[in-house]
């Protein structure tokens, strides 16, 4: 173990011992928050490692470490976060770090339990704390997905691929290991030897260890570098985003609200000012020393159409529509058949042009007309989200789902079927669950 790590196990240790003679962690915040604000998560998993073996509780353990969170989070407000508010989507995906550490944390405790058992009963506890742990765990995709694709894109723009690329492969690690212990920990249940639930402890110490060094990234490395070079109105544009994602934290009272309309990273141009670099963490600095191709690609053509998610043209509109696996057919509020597609792919029923204007009634034979209507009044009115049906035509197996269309304000605009050939699906399942990938 080398000097550091030592001085900060016995730091901890003397806590430990200040508590134990009823000192508040209020007095040991006072007393130690230059030290512990300066102790990175990786050096509290090492002590932390230290101290199981010496028998200290993991409870009282755990209490230190909310003490220490709390401490790691004024040294950066103090100085690379300084002006932050509450609310802002940094403080927010702080927080959230603040969840996934304490649960890295409890998940290296309970693992170094189980590698200083004696017996294969408290092992096996502490391995059903890792196991909920785990599956506690599984939500930080959620975390991972409002970095990767909220934050990063306005990295790219500045032509900062590199540091991007890297974090998000160590994020996709993480996670592929983390679904791969709790699937072999959940395969074994009680039938784990004593060798089995050792191997299965030291994957999650493992875990553990990269979850922590991921949040210390995030948290000393890219929000600091983020917060200096984005401008108010890419975080308002992240705020809206993450608002759609989730959160893994309780999104309390804001302080902050975006001074400015969303600004996405297509419509961005990157200006980078003396100031904002010295600002910038080492990481981010080297990057901007060296040329940097810049992303100015324009998104936007002449004559596309601007839908709500982006931009296309006629053409790619209706090449997009001919290579849907799936077919359309939507009729006004009037119930006169407007639109309808058809796919290259996977064909439905039988439809022509002549069908355009046509009453949606009559596209159904006499003794299937009071049932249609039945079911798209019902929609029509509010009373069902959507009807599934299942029907064959020869050896085709298809599901047709009808929905009711409204726009942004609630309001109906029409009635769509979307009918999809699965006939795969229901006479081969087998094959289809041999090609399914876990992403």
């Amino acid at each position: 173990m080398s000097k550091n790590v030592s001085s900060r196990v016995e730091l901890i240790k003397s806590l430990l011992k200040e508590i134990h003679r009823g000192a508040s962690l209020l007095e040991l915040r006072e007393k130690y928050k230059d030290e512990l604000g300066k102790i990175s998560p990786f050096e509290i998993l090492m002590a932390e490692q230290q101290l199981v073996k010496e028998d200290v509780q993991i409870q009282e353990i755990l209490g230190l470490c909310d003490l220490h969170v709390e401490l790691f989070r004024e040294s950066l407000l103090k100085r690379e976060l300084r002006g932050l508010k509450k609310g802002h989507p940094i403080d927010l995906l702080m927080r959230e770090n603040e969840w996934i550490l304490k649960k890295a944390e409890i998940l290296n405790l309970y693992a170094q339990a189980v590698l200083n058992a004696t017996d294969e009963e408290r092992a096996r506890q502490a391995l059903k704390v890792i196991e909920q742990t785990l599956l506690e765990l599984k939500g930080i995709r959620i975390h991972y997905r409002k970095v990767q694709m909220l934050i990063f894109p306005y990295l790219e723009r500045m032509g900062i691929n590199a540091i991007p690329r890297v974090m998000w492969s160590r994020e996709d690690g993480v996670l592929v290991k983390l679904r791969s212990l709790l699937l072999d920990i959940q395969r074994d249940e009680r039938g784990a030897s004593m060798d089995k639930m050792r191997e299965h402890a030291m994957r999650a110490v493992e875990i553990s260890r990269e979850i922590s060094e991921l949040v210390f990234r995030e948290n000393k490395i890219l929000y600091p570098a983020t917060y200096a070079l984005l401008p108010e109105g890419a975080w308002a544009a992240i705020h809206e985003g993450a608002g759609k994602i989730g959160y893994l934290v309780e999104v309390v009272e804001s302080q902050w609200t975006p001074g400015t309309e969303p600004i996405y990273p297509y419509e961005w141009t990157p200006l980078i000012n003396g100031e904002q670099v010295e600002k910038l963490p080492d990481e981010f600095r080297r990057a901007l020393n060296q040329p940097l191709n810049m992303d100015d690609y324009r998104i936007r053509r002449e004559g596309d159409i601007e839908l709500d998610t982006g931009f296309l043209s006629k053409e790619e509109i209706g090449a997009i529509f001919r290579n849907l696996p799936l077919e359309l057919t939507y009729a006004d509020v009037n119930d006169r058949v407007r639109f309808y597609t058809e796919s290259e792919l996977s064909r439905g029923f039988v439809r022509t042009k002549t069908i355009l204007g046509r009453r949606l009634l009559y596209c159904h034979p006499p003794r299937l007309e009071k049932y249609v209507m039945m079911n798209v009044e019902s929609l029509k009115q509010g009373n069902l989200k959507y009807r599934e049906f299942w029907t064959a035509m020869g050896e085709r197996i298809l599901r047709v789902i009808v929905v009711p269309v409204k726009n942004r304000n609630g309001e109906l605009l029409g009635v769509l079927e979307i009918v999809e050939d699965l006939t795969d699906v229901v006479k081969k399942p087998e094959e289809i669950k041999k090609k399914i990938m876990v992403l």
